[in-house]
């Protein structure tokens, strides 16, 4: 199961310096001006996890496999973007493709760095991008609304979905995101949220982009994004891109040293993927053996023969039992066979429920 991130904000906030930093591949220009992106630039990186090597230290296997995640850099987009201004409808299409939105905010002041809107204002520049986002999903719902009322006058399923989708665009149209849709738990309007993929059902998160002076203590600008943050209840993840960018090349240790002499516990990469994990309710098992240890990433509260079926179809269909090692009982143990002398290992039938960090071996019979 994949995770996709897509960089958006307004032109000349960060986007592609950040997408270059986390991806650690110098493919997305950065320049000082606006739509220098022009085609969304992807890429697909490895999740970092600590785990995972430890668990190598133990194994010494023939390759590691991370779990991946896939970064989409999308153009900048203005005012008027979802009435094709700019490069418009061709960028917020390809926001739809993505899980999560990473709202990259400038909260910096670089008189050498044009502003598209005259000045540094983070909430107003969100304001700017949410309203385009908003607008986005009115006229496409308006769209289906309008095939739905042919369909309602002989499909009484037709008619029922039309009245929530009716209902969907008034709380929309009142500058309401439709993650925020009192009834967002109905059948209909999940429906309408797989038909349409509502833009402002996404889970967002906002990049606060600072200088390297800033990184320590909010300025007034991250400030006051976080109290628009706290209002909606999103995360704000603070970085300064430029930084960022210095770690591309850096082995391990050398970016550790890095950080910790800025005073810095994690790269700005690391806070993204914990939380876009946490936004998506996504957790981690791992498969252990001389061939690979590999991370497979799942829902939450997912039972053993769906979190089999993430490895192989197979896997659930012919489910027998799955032997599990927690994780902190196979450190603690120092290798797979003195975890089951210890009877660290238990069987588990189709009921169990996979926690995160579980050492996993599923039997099957197909």
């Amino acid at each position: 199961m994949g995770l996709s991130i897509g960089i958006v904000g307004l032109p000349n906030v960060g986007k592609s310096t950040t997408f270059n930093a986390l991806t650690k591949a110098q493919n997305a220009e950065a320049q000082n001006y606006p739509f220098c992106t022009i085609e969304p630039n992807k890429a697909i990186v490895p999740v970092p996890d600590a785990r995972l090597l430890k668990l190598s230290e133990i194994v010494n296997p023939e390759r590691i496999q991370y779990s991946v995640i896939e970064f989409v850099d999308i153009a900048g987009l203005v005012k008027g973007a979802s009435k094709g201004e700019g490069l418009g409808n061709q960028f917020l299409e390809n926001i739809r493709e993505t899980q999560v939105i990473l709202h990259m905010v400038r909260c910096f002041e670089d008189e050498n760095i044009t502003h598209v809107e005259g000045g540094v204002d983070p909430v107003r520049d969100i304001a700017i991008i949410e309203t385009e986002l908003i607008l986005a999903d009115i006229q496409r719902l308006e769209n289906r609304i309008e095939r739905l009322t042919k369909q309602a006058k002989h499909d009484k399923e037709a008619a029922t979905l039309l009245v929530v989708a009716k209902d969907v665009l008034t709380f929309i149209e009142q500058e309401q995101m439709a993650k925020d849709y009192p009834d967002a738990d109905n059948e209909l309007f999940e429906k309408l949220n797989n038909e349409l993929h509502f833009l402002t059902n996404k889970e967002i998160m906002y990049g606060a982009n600072v200088g390297e002076n800033d990184l320590l203590e909010d300025n007034q600008y991250v400030t006051k994004l976080k109290e628009h943050a706290k209002k909606n209840s999103a995360d704000v993840i603070v970085l300064c891109a430029k930084i960022e960018e210095e770690l591309v090349g850096l082995d391990d240790d050398e970016a550790k040293e890095f950080l910790t002499d800025l005073g810095i516990q994690e790269s700005g990469l690391t806070q993204i993927i914990h939380k876009g994990f946490d936004k998506l309710g996504l957790i981690s098992y791992f498969t252990a053996g001389v061939k690979e240890v590999r991370a497979w990433t799942i829902k939450k509260q997912i039972t053993a023969p769906k979190a089999a079926a993430v490895i192989h179809n197979d896997f659930e269909k012919g489910f027998i039992r799955a032997e599990v090692i927690g994780y902190d009982d196979y450190i603690n143990s120092g290798s797979e066979q003195k975890a089951k002398e210890a009877g660290l290992m238990r069987l588990e039938g189709k009921e169990y429920i996979v926690k995160d960090g579980d050492i996993m071996h599923f039997r099957f019979n197909v």
